[in-house]
């Protein structure tokens, strides 16, 4: 993930004008992955590689200025021996996500698949021996869940990476810079993913951001990349959390610890919100690798929230979860995990496979909306009763979507006031608005 820098608007300008060469029109099994995509709206993130053994981090390596050469070390004593592939599919499963994306390589370089184009991977530099991704693989075909790959741009340990502005102190040679030469590499190991590991719902990619600061453009010559994935896996999804409008075959807009709309953060400053399929990514504790320290996770209500204010706002949320080095993980996530999926075994329906409200977003709460159906999500009510804006629709009937109960209303031109018995007080108070 990415330390905040905003961009000048002549890079963003020339940078999107590089990716627009060419008018890109999705495929429809493109548009019918998007479909599928959006109505799953739940999904896992997974940031696990070599790093977790330092315990600060998936940045520890730029964060300490850490040699290429002795971070490369850490491979011959990462053996997560309590590993289980099943066991983790199990507890996502269990949480009511559809889909996991795993970091496949980050920004340390370090592949965690059986990659041919590098021998710096978790089958030939580490004792473990085990294709991971394979495993994972597997399990997610057995279990139903989608899988996706997080792709990383950049690398702070390849001599032939472009410098760019992270990584300037690990100690790489700045002789051998060759981007041709790395440009291979990405797209070999892109046709290995994307080849030997099944369906692949989307490739995640992250490090754009990197040569923003350089004095002209960067060409990360993004469209042949984007035309290989769809070439390889013609309803394979497009996604870069670049922070920036989305450039031209993309077909998924990421929002980095921000709701759509939203820049509380600091990444989302530039971003607009498009008509493309949206996904807000964000960290169930604090930080992305595992961090030994990182001991505050979000309660299970702020993660209902976040998975309801998501879907609210027409977006996915991709919650994110850091494995122990052993290969565990954690047991507070665990928990979080199964806590969501019991509240989405009674309230999944509210979400899944629906849109944003025509209500927008209001600090009371969200709408989501499924046919004639119209999901007011209270999640903050001072009051007994609460006004919804519904304009001149007309409003069959309100019910408690939990038991079913009839809730009180009265209408006006404006909308209607609904009217419980008691102050709306739980995680989440679902009302079913039957539209005419």
């Amino acid at each position: 993930m990415k330390r905040l820098a905003l961009l000048p608007i002549y890079i963003i300008v020339g940078v999107v004008t590089m990716m627009a060469q060419q008018a890109y029109k999705p495929s429809q099994e493109i548009i019918q992955a998007q479909k599928e995509f959006q109505d799953k709206k739940f999904g896992i993130f997974i940031h696990w590689g070599v790093y977790s053994m330092l315990g600060q981090g998936e940045w520890v390596m730029q964060n300490r200025n850490i040699d290429y050469r002795d971070y490369a070390k850490l491979a011959s004593g990462f053996y997560p021996a309590l590993f289980n592939a099943e066991e983790w599919i199990d507890a996502i499963k269990a949480s009511g996500a559809k889909y996991i994306t795993i970091t496949s390589r980050h920004h340390d370089g370090f592949s965690m698949w059986d990659t041919q184009q590098s021998d710096y991977n978790i089958v030939k530099a580490s004792p473990f021996k085990c294709d991971v991704l394979k495993e994972i693989a597997d399990a997610c075909e057995h279990a139903g869940l989608g899988l996706h790959f997080y792709y990383s741009h950049l690398d702070w340990g390849r001599p032939d990476y472009p410098l760019g502005r992270t990584g300037r102190g690990t100690k790489r040679p700045t002789d051998q810079q060759d981007w041709a030469h790395y440009r291979q590499f990405m797209d070999a190991q892109l046709t290995e993913l994307l080849t030997n590991y099944g369906k692949i719902g989307a490739i995640w990619f992250d490090g754009v951001w990197d040569h923003e600061e350089d004095a002209t453009p960067f060409d990360w010559q993004l469209s042949s990349q984007y035309e290989l994935i769809h070439r390889l896996q013609p309803s394979c999804l497009v996604a870069n959390n670049h922070h920036l409008p989305p450039f031209e075959g993309e077909n998924v807009q990421i929002f980095e610890r921000d709701l759509p709309g939203e820049n509380k953060a600091g990444y989302s400053g530039v971003n607009g919100i498009s008509q493309l399929p949206l996904e807000t990514c964000e960290t169930m504790s604090r930080a992305w690798g595992y961090n030994i320290t990182d001991t505050v996770f979000k309660s299970t209500r702020q993660l209902i929230h976040l998975l309801v204010g998501a879907a609210g706002r027409n977006a996915n949320l991709l919650l994110n979860v850091a494995p122990q080095p052993n290969g565990k993980l954690p047991e507070v996530a665990v928990s979080r995990l199964k806590e969501i999926g019991e509240w989405m075994n009674v309230y999944g329906e509210t979400v899944y496979g629906t849109r944003g409200g025509f209500v927008e977003p209001h600090e009371w709460g969200v709408t989501t909306q499924k046919g004639n159906k119209l999901y007011v999500h209270i999640l903050n009510c001072q009051d007994r009763a609460l006004f919804v804006p519904t304009g001149s629709r007309t409003i069959k009937s309100a019910r408690l979507f939990k038991d079913g109960k009839a809730v009180k209303m009265t209408k006006n031109d404006a909308g209607v006031t609904l009217v419980f018995d008691k102050r709306p007080d739980d995680i989440d108070v679902v009302v079913e608005l039957t539209l005419k």
